[in-house]
């Protein structure tokens, strides 16, 4: 017997891949330093694990509604209301295990045979296999470095069809870390509303922006954008709290409740334990969220200095979340006595096994040419990884 022809339709995530072959080689003793992984180093806030342990001690411990509890919902309204200018009511909210976990079951309510999804690339590695496991189809829009990756009202146009059902914006966006100005959001949101078709906005990186930039949700742009808006945020990220599970979607009733149906039958609720924390993450002191949105500015100057420091790396600079996507192109075709560098994947698998740096490369988010580092470490290794990395460019011819 073989598995069904939609899971060979699929890969395994890459930055998952590259993860493991990091975790692979630490566990045998070798110093890697790991700029793969989209994650936060700092440990999650005190009030929010002593929340959890409140939560234990009261045995709030068993299954809550499939939806969320009505308490973790109404702080997410709240926290919509007050920070982002949008009303919604708990109906309109679904807690999911995982930001991860609330998109792909946006897209299974959303997409079925031949609806078309719009994926501005670079995107984030799971887009396009969630749209092929709701036997949709994606549109990949490539953006540039030159426009900040972003995409363009034009390019937006050109690529609506009859079959277009959703457009996908990662803002901030995983790989770039680029941010949508509110002007640039404006244009969009003039061409969505124009034509019939729903946005899911990515904001799980919402609170994580540099040098004053101001983040907009789409959703607030107008009351027409707001019912064909589908917003998905979550904890994992702002918080430190990545290995909770939990995410959240707002949007119509309608769509919230189709996302309900499918949780009800795979899922059913994010953990209680981890319900509750968030709570209190949303509801208590933004104190440690703004400690960590400064230590990560102060990396990303350093990290983007390094870089571009480096004859033949160009960057990008972002406005947000905690990656950049420094353009290598210009050591590709280049070689060692024993190795040579074709495409991006073959430069991450060169830097892996001969400095120990693991980056992921841009071909797995539709990007050739590019690798994609985080610098959600510590500023000790984000200097011997920029030191390691040149060491091994040198070397190339």
């Amino acid at each position: 017997m073989h598995v069904s022809k939609r899971i060979n339709k699929i890969g395994v995530s890459p930055t998952m891949k590259v993860a493991a072959e990091a975790k692979l080689m630490q566990s045998r003793g070798e110093s890697v330093i790991d700029f793969s992984v989209g994650e936060p180093d700092f440990p999650t806030p005190p009030n929010v694990k002593e929340a959890a342990v409140r939560a234990i001690a009261n045995n709030q411990t068993r299954y809550t509604l499939n939806q969320g509890t009505i308490e973790l919902r109404t702080a997410i309204s709240n926290k919509l209301n007050k920070e982002n200018g949008l009303e919604y009511s708990t109906d309109e909210i679904i807690v999911s295990a995982g930001a991860k976990q609330s998109l792909y079951n946006t897209i299974q309510s959303l997409i079925y045979v031949d609806d078309e999804v719009i994926i501005p690339a670079p995107y984030w590695v799971s887009y396009p296999d969630m749209v092929s496991l709701a036997h949709g189809q994606s549109v990949i829009v490539p953006t540039t470095e030159e426009t900040g990756f972003k995409i363009t009202p034009e390019q937006l146009k050109k690529a609506i069809t009859p079959y277009t059902k959703i457009l996908i914006l990662c803002n901030p966006s995983n790989p770039t870390g680029s941010c949508y100005t509110r002007k640039e959001l404006e244009a969009i949101a003039k061409i969505v509303e124009e034509n019939n078709f729903y946005v899911i906005s990515d904001e799980i990186y919402e609170k994580i922006v540099f040098d004053n930039f101001e983040f907009v949700c789409f959703a607030s742009l107008s009351d027409k954008i707001k019912k064909k808006t589908i917003t998905v945020n979550g904890l994992s990220k702002s918080y430190a709290m990545t290995g909770w599970r939990v995410g959240y979607a707002a949007g119509p009733e309608n769509i919230i409740q189709a996302i309900n149906k499918i949780q009800s039958h795979s899922t059913s609720n994010a953990s209680s334990v981890s319900q509750a924390a968030s709570i209190e993450a949303l509801k208590g002191s933004q104190d440690y969220v703004e400690m960590m949105r400064k230590e990560y500015e102060q990396r990303r100057n350093f990290l983007y200095d390094a870089l571009i420091s480096i004859k033949g790396i160009t960057c990008y600079k972002p406005e947000g979340a905690f990656f950049l996507f420094p353009n290598f192109t210009n050591y590709f075709h280049k070689s060692t006595h024993v190795f040579r560098i074709e495409h991006s994947f073959d430069l991450a698998m060169y830097l892996l096994h001969h400095v120990k740096v693991a980056t992921v490369p841009g071909s797995a988010f539709g990007a050739e040419g590019y690798l994609r580092l985080s610098y959600a470490t510590s500023m000790e290794d984000l200097k011997e990884g920029v030191e390691r990395i040149k060491e091994a460019l040198a070397q190339l011819h």
